[in-house]
């Protein structure tokens, strides 16, 4: 037996006897982000041909900690990249590529405990934080992409007044408390357990602050102002549910819309041919409705109900 799998049967062990300590147990793991992603050999040239920078933001215990960022690019149009959990910037490698390549200036950044960046933890705190301080250096945007957990923090940093023209969301995450649930699926967690775990999260990192999983919902807080919003998302997703993006179209539906994919899986959707080609025909466009237009005009698109968005059945082949 691993040691994660020994670990994982000790907590559910511990559930029988009580939710909260078997939640105490967990929440260490919970917090930590584990394992750094490596750079994609494909990807390899695109991060070392990034200049390289630093932000210091608060951290959440407002001692200071340092983020790397990426720049790439030298357009007037800049476009903020926003990564997702246990990952890095150039995750986003394919989609620097093809922004460069129309003329944008790209940003990107490692939050703490990803990537180059140091650290243990990492909080959608610390992603709000490094991305105010990036718009307070080099904003507003012409879009912010986010994926997973750094689209939750693009939603949320943009409902907060962070100028954005547009927003695209891959993979998105709704509601911090899916990322709860889904540690807790891993770990074969009873619902009594998540709860628990919730609480004292809660307890442990924000003490004395508002509930953070009702301030951190981009569910219960929509973008503003009619803020063009593109979401994609696999149906077959097993990190963050696909509802959890039908949650975000309907928060935002007047000005929003969703693009299905299938076969994609959490992470490669975000490098998928179907997704580059909609993010750039959403972020090359004039205005949100020529934006809307372009995206639902790529190939085998057909309404998703009454809500609104696009399925496409297949992804596009035009890349090598």
């Amino acid at each position: 037996m691993s040691a994660a799998s020994a670990i994982a049967t000790g907590i559910r062990a511990a559930s029988r006897v009580s939710p909260d300590l078997a939640a105490a147990i967990a929440l260490p793991l919970f917090r930590r982000v584990g394992t750094r992603a490596p750079v994609v050999a494909a990807d390899l040239a695109t991060h070392r041909a990034a200049r390289r920078g630093t932000v210091r933001i608060p951290g959440i215990r407002r001692t200071g900690v340092d983020v790397v960022t990426y720049e790439w690019g030298a357009g007037e149009r800049t476009v903020l990249l926003a990564h997702g959990w246990q990952s890095r910037a150039s995750m986003f490698a394919p989609l620097v590529r093809e922004l460069t390549s129309e003329g944008f200036r790209v940003l990107s950044f490692d939050g703490p405990a990803n990537g180059d960046s140091p650290g243990r933890h990492t909080y959608v705190v610390d992603h709000l934080d490094v991305i105010g301080e990036l718009t307070r250096r080099e904003g507003p945007w012409h879009a912010i992409v986010g994926h997973s957990f750094g689209s939750l923090a693009a939603l949320m940093s943009v409902h907060g007044g962070t100028a954005a023209t547009r927003v695209v969301g891959i993979a998105s995450a709704a509601d911090p408390r899916i990322f709860v649930d889904g540690f807790g699926a891993i770990l074969g967690l009873d619902a009594a357990t998540r709860d628990a775990l919730a609480v004292r999260y809660a307890a442990h990192d924000f003490t004395g602050q508002p509930d953070p999983f009702e301030r951190y919902s981009a569910a219960r807080h929509p973008l503003p102002g009619g803020t063009p919003l593109l979401l994609v998302h696999d149906r077959g997703d097993l990190r963050i549910p696909f509802t959890e993006s039908e949650r975000l179209l309907e928060a935002n539906r007047d000005h929003a819309r969703l693009l299905a994919t299938e076969g994609l899986s959490h992470n490669r959707v975000l490098r998928a041919d179907v997704t580059l080609d909609a993010v750039m025909e959403f972020v090359l466009a004039h205005d949100a409705s020529d934006a809307f237009s372009a995206v639902e005009a790529l190939g085998a698109a057909e309404a998703l109900g009454a809500v609104g968005g696009i399925e496409l059945s297949r992804p596009a082949s035009r890349r090598r």
